[in-house]
């Protein structure tokens, strides 16, 4: 007798049940479907993928078997789904419901025009965890270890969502810092957090990328680590973001400090950031996550 496996992932078929704008950069899309009650609540910074309909004939061709990546893959351009990956803000799974936290940053591609124009009665399949799964999903790149007592966490407007996320989650007695680097002050929003964490926003209003965020990391990683710091991993390897992928995220283990980072955001000025700790502040890199989610100039591969 052949066994049905169960995976960890499975396709949701959804329609918008509303779109709320959160601030001129944010929108919370909430999503609907009738089997959302076997979307997996696994918190903190999720990942998801996010399918919208092509304009001729939606979902038709969209493979939903155990290697449907690769038969996705092989479809001509013309029926091949754009795919793109976003942050679980929140999971109602006895109303079926799933938020998602999106940034609206101009319209490049079919995905960003869908984020633009969606509204109640607008198609999506979601890519998510299955509950029916016994065992880890993946998907959550927040793994601190145990024995944590100091976070850090720090990214820009991609970062946004994951980072509310995991801030709702954290128990109450946790203690760190969150800086959020957003397009204009009107991006600040209001979160959930425990009350020995700081939330700083960092408004860009026209600066670069990573203007605003890499020397308020600085102050922070004083404020937290102190001045003294210990010597810094001068072997720590040099990554081409224009051609490679920054994305390390350390298994927890119980033998390094008791201090934990997680930095998303432009790869570029994470691998700024990730030199800063590692290399300066002498961060055991087994103590740090760090994800280039996007990288300016080039659209999210997917």
């Amino acid at each position: 007798m052949r066994r049905t496996v169960t995976l960890p992932y499975r396709i949701f078929h959804t329609t918008v049940r509303e779109v709320r704008r959160l601030s001129p950069s944010f929108v919370r899309v909430t999503f609907t479907g009738d089997d959302l009650d076997r979307f997996a609540d696994n918190g903190f910074d999720q990942r998801i993928k996010v399918i919208p309909p092509l304009p001729d004939c939606g979902h038709d061709h969209l493979p939903t078997g155990p290697d449907w990546y690769a038969q996705w893959r092989d479809l001509p351009d013309r029926r091949r789904n754009p795919i793109r990956t976003y942050t679980v803000r929140a999971v109602r799974p006895e109303l079926r419901e799933v938020d998602v936290d999106m940034v609206l940053h101009g319209v490049h591609g079919p995905a960003s025009r869908w984020a633009a124009d969606a509204g109640p009665g607008s198609t999506a399949c979601l890519m998510g965890p299955n509950a029916d799964h016994d065992g880890p999903h993946g998907g959550i790149d927040f793994r601190p270890p145990t024995q944590t007592e100091c976070i850090l966490l720090g990214g820009d407007e991609t970062a946004v969502p994951a980072i509310s996320s995991i801030l709702a989650c954290l128990p109450a007695g946790t203690v760190g810092e969150a800086l959020l680097e957003v397009p204009t002050a009107a991006d600040e929003l209001d979160l959930e957090k425990p009350d020995g964490v700081r939330v700083t926003w960092l408004p860009r209003d026209g600066a670069a990328h990573g203007d605003r965020l890499v020397p308020a990391m600085r102050a922070a990683t004083r404020r937290l680590l102190g001045d003294a710091s210990p010597a810094g991993q001068t072997d720590l390897e040099d990554i081409d973001v224009d051609s490679d992928i920054l994305w390390e995220v350390p298994e927890p283990v119980t033998d390094v400090s008791r201090f934990y980072a997680w930095l998303a955001g432009e790869a570029a000025v994470i691998k700024t950031l990730r030199r800063h700790l590692v290399a300066e502040c002498g961060v055991d890199r087994r103590s740090v996550a760090f994800m280039g989610y996007w990288r300016l100039g080039r659209a999210e591969d997917s």
